[in-house]
């Protein structure tokens, strides 16, 4: 039996030197250089990922302040544009604010009269 398990370990020990002489190396490098290939693309697909991420999350916050100011802005238009406020903005100019009704003028009326 012992015999039988030297032999076996024996023929393991060989085994293994006949995956590390100089041909086999040679014969495995493409195999090493697609795992190379792959381990770059691996960490590449990584690194392109947490950019994304960082691009997003600053897209997302100036979005968010572009919605504040738009909110902002608009509350400030709906406001000047009151009646009241509107004529405090033009009273500089020398325009009034109209107490009377406006003139209607009706031009076939005036037109029937004449003839």
């Amino acid at each position: 039996m012992q015999e039988q398990e030297n032999i076996k370990e024996r023929e393991i020990k060989l085994d293994w030197k006949r995956w590390l002489n100089y041909q086999s190396l040679v014969k495995q490098v493409p195999f090493f250089l697609f795992l190379t290939v792959l381990a770059v693309i691996y960490i590449y697909n990584g690194h392109y990922a947490d950019k994304t991420i960082r691009n997003i999350n600053k897209t997302a916050k100036e979005v968010k302040e572009l919605q504040w100011e738009y909110k902002t802005v608009k509350s400030e238009v709906m406001f000047q544009s009151k009646q009241s406020e509107l004529v405090k903005a033009v009273e500089p100019l020398g325009l009034k604010e109209l107490t009377e009704a406006p003139v209607v003028l009706n031009i076939e009326e005036e037109k029937k009269a004449k003839n």
